[in-house]
């Protein structure tokens, strides 16, 4: 299966990735492997740098990363180890994923979201910029780096940054750490001397097959089917751009093919959210995924006093379907779908398979 060769009209084919060093930080956690098994699946040398994974079923355990993969252990906070790590393999790519990504943890924890999300991002940064090796830089933030007006019109890149809470705000600083170090030393015009592009990338509330943190929706609905108990939803009217976690992951991809063949062209930040049907309510979901699963009910905990979550967050994707010619292909049925028949599946075993599956289907469209 990691031989297979796919054409597709975002030309992410394995001529392109086929011998790339490819770095991702994050790689033991939800996206990040699966950016790792895509990027096997294409033909990259890939190396990873994250924390341990977070359970014994997440999806990096249970497809084998750590011996399919130059797998690293550390944190993004340890600069030194870092750039050792850094020197030591030589990336020409990098995909920057690790980040403390929980808006309620960021509460809890303000301080180690900020060292996490803001200072990570510096340190990475500081590792490319003295890294001759890395040409490509993709920061991966989130949608959550707008300041929310609670629009009903999805928020355009150019849209103002900021954040309610310490976790948006960590990310739009994320940003705004890449924009001075694009501006400062990977500036797109004075690219003859440093050599080096980087770009942001911007995606919805995102979910798949293999994700068990807390205070997520969908595992935390998994979690509760599983053992038989109602789902407790907090936030049952707040509307969020749910997508498949290989939607953005497609994007990514395609944009560090673009960086790396037109140098500062695409140097900034990206929009990768979903269609419009995509767009749903929390509890909308939740009936969608316990119709999928077959059995289930939830309960509606909402409660006023709770800490303050955006309503309505929404994705304005217009450049990156003219610009980059990516648009999203799974809408909000097969998305679900896809992703209860990962949990449905994973105990039988044979899991990396499993994910081999559901990205061929997807690259085949």
């Amino acid at each position: 299966m990691e031989d297979l060769v796919i054409e597709r009209g975002t030309r992410m084919i394995r001529s392109f990735w086929n011998g790339r060093k490819v770095l991702v930080t994050g790689h033991t956690g939800f996206k990040g492997s699966w950016l790792t098994i895509w990027l096997k699946m294409l033909g990259a040398k890939v190396a990873g740098y994250a924390l341990e994974p977070l359970t014994q079923h997440d999806n990096f355990v249970l497809t084998g990363l750590k011996n399919r993969s130059y797998h690293h252990i550390g944190d993004i906070r340890d600069y030194e180890r870092l750039l050792r790590y850094f020197q030591e393999i030589n990336p020409e790519i990098v995909f920057h994923l690790a980040a403390q990504p929980l808006v309620r943890e960021s509460y809890n924890d303000p301080k180690a979201t900020y060292d996490t999300n803001v200072g990570g991002t510096v340190n990475l940064l500081e590792c490319c910029r003295l890294t001759d090796s890395v040409k490509v830089i993709v920061n991966v933030t989130t949608d959550k780096c707008y300041e929310n007006r609670e629009w009903v019109w999805g928020y355009r890149e150019n849209d103002r940054l900021g954040g309610y809470d310490p976790y948006s705000s960590s990310k739009a600083c994320s940003e705004l750490v890449t924009e001075a170090y694009r501006k400062s030393f990977f500036n797109p015009y004075k690219f003859e001397l440093h050599g080096k592009t980087i770009a942001t990338a911007r995606a919805g509330n995102v979910f798949g097959g293999g994700d068990w943190q807390s205070d997520r929706i969908v595992p935390d609905c998994i979690r509760a089917l599983e053992e038989g108990s109602p789902i407790i939803v907090r936030s049952p009217h707040a509307i969020r751009p749910w997508q498949h976690v290989l939607e953005p992951l497609s994007g990514y991809l395609l944009l560090a093919e673009k960086l790396a063949e037109n140098t500062g062209d695409y140097a900034e930040g990206w929009n990768f959210g979903p269609a419009d049907s995509s767009f749903l309510s929390v509890g909308s979901l939740v009936d969608n995924i316990v119709n999928a699963w077959g059995s289930g009910s939830w309960e509606d905990h909402s409660n006023p006093e709770a800490l303050h979550e955006a309503n309505i967050l929404k994705l304005d994707i217009t450049k990156a379907k003219s610009h980059l010619g990516w648009s999203p292909k799974w809408d909000i049925n097969k998305a679900i779908s896809e992703t209860i028949a990962w949990y449905k599946q994973y105990k039988a075993g044979n899991v990396y398979d499993l994910c081999i599956h559901q990205i061929t289907d997807y690259m085949n469209g």
